[in-house]
């Protein structure tokens, strides 16, 4: 008897499989569309762009780009990967009729992304609903954190240009829900702007805050229980005046560059007047106190504006600014939030953080790189990006539960989309069979059971 001597096994490799279905797990992307409804909200309103005795619906084009970039794809070509498994994604465009599409809505550029926000909006209103508990405005709050994002160019596309990283690109303006730490978060706007577009210029922050609450359900787009949250890129006086301007309509959280006058208000606050900063649990953090800054610092500001102020000790080995005071890291940020503790508020700002996950699950989704030559095409590709992403959030939503709703793309792709299948026709009837073996193969059927409870769109 021979013995393999080798660490894997040898198998034979031959090209004649049938009935076999590979991204078989995307099926859940799938059926998230159909039950949330954007398949026929996308179709609706791209019909004008639909030309006559068209075979593909420009709608679910869009979508089978989307769902191509889900399972990992980068570029327009990426839906060639559907195309070849007919059974779960129906018929999919070639790759030229996909370019004119693309090229068609970029043509109308104001029109076509405004009817894709529409459309997507439409299904949001929707998936909140569905999700009950689940859902972002569970506790009757919504939260919308706007932050940069530098895409690196790496050819000559129309206004990349060099970025305060040095590197060479783009710098588009994101904003995304937040759906706190039981889940993820979705996008609900992005503007795209050339790599040496500033970090805190102002207009750009009140553009990307206004398409963002457009996309909202009704109820929070004028209402105290949306919070707008932004890094100290946000802390103009124009955006902060801006979103004051909203009075009792919109609350926020931005943080605040700590200025010359701020540095010498802080080394003026007594002691007794530091509160000890908190952490989620509601434990009191070693280390870190917060205070609120009064008088002279306020002059300038919106009335009604907080400015609140931390300082820690920082790390081992971490260089201090000369910002800082008395060997104390500091920061700072403004609020109109007037009935919660000091800390309170601070620990809320400080979850800003989380967006850089979102962050992250964008860049592994599409944003790595914006691989169309001209900006208005970037502008469809950066929505096609944005349909993705609600989809990665509203599916663990909808149909995860426990610590698989944290998932984020890579791991919902290794663990799920890119389970195989076995197609088996008996009857009338195709069942697609997922390979026992699988450790997550009870994790999709599960979901899928869970999306199948739920009502079909109207």
């Amino acid at each position: 008897m021979k013995h393999s001597i080798g660490s894997y096994p040898r198998v034979r490799v031959q090209d004649d499989g049938r009935q076999v279905v590979s991204q078989a797990g995307a099926v859940l992307l799938v059926e998230t569309v159909r039950k949330t409804g954007l398949d026929k909200a996308v179709s609706a309103a791209l019909s004008p762009w639909r030309y006559p005795r068209a075979v593909h619906d420009p709608g679910k084009v869009l979508l089978d780009v989307a769902l191509a970039v889900a399972s990992g794809g980068d570029c327009l070509a990426d839906v060639g990967m559907l195309r070849a498994e007919p059974t779960v994604f129906g018929p999919v465009a070639s790759d030229p009729t996909v370019s004119r599409l693309i090229e068609a809505l970029a043509a109308s550029e104001e029109k076509a992304l405004q009817a894709i926000r529409s459309a997507r909006a439409r299904a949001c209103d929707r998936v909140w609903r569905l999700a009950g508990r689940a859902a972002p405005d569970a506790d009757g709050t919504v939260t919308v954190d706007l932050d940069g994002v530098l895409v690196v160019a790496h050819s000559d596309k129309e206004d990349a240009a060099p970025t305060w990283k040095r590197t060479y690109g783009h710098h588009p303006l994101m904003t995304f829900v937040d759906h706190g730490p039981g889940g993820t978060g979705e996008p609900v706007a992005a503007l795209l702007r050339p790599g040496n577009a500033g970090s805190n210029t102002a207009t750009d922050h009140i553009t990307t805050a206004r398409l963002a609450l457009a996309q909202l359900p009704k109820e929070y787009r004028r209402g105290r229980q949306t919070l707008v949250r932004t890094d100290s890129a946000g802390g103009t006086h124009d955006f902060v005046a801006w979103l004051s301007r909203r009075g009792r309509w919109l609350s926020y959280s931005v943080g605040m560059v700590i200025t010359d006058a701020i540095h010498q208000r802080v080394l003026k606050v007594p002691a007794s007047t530091w509160t000890p900063a908190v952490e989620a649990d509601g434990e009191i953090r070693d280390g870190a106190w917060v205070a609120e800054l009064t008088g002279d610092v306020l002059h300038g500001w919106p009335k009604g504006m907080r400015l609140i102020v931390r300082k820690e000790r920082p790390h081992p080995g971490a260089q201090l600014r000369l910002t800082d005071a008395d060997g104390m890291r500091l920061t700072c940020f403004a609020t109109n939030t007037a009935d919660r503790p000091i800390a309170d508020l601070e620990l809320r700002h400080r979850r800003r953080a989380r967006a850089e996950d979102r962050i992250r699950a964008a860049r592994a989704t599409g944003l790595r790189n914006l691989p169309l030559h001209r900006t208005v095409q970037n502008k469809v590709w950066l929505e096609i990006v944005q349909i993705t992403l609600d989809l990665l959030a509203w599916m663990p939503m909808l149909a995860l539960t426990g610590k698989a709703r944290l998932w984020e793309p890579r791991r919902l792709r290794l663990r799920q989309f890119t389970a195989a299948g076995q197609l088996v026709t008996t009857g009338r009837r195709r069942i697609l069979r997922l390979a026992r073996h699988w450790p997550w193969t009870r994790h999709i059927t599960t979901a899928l059971e869970r999306l199948a409870l739920l009502p079909n769109p109207g």
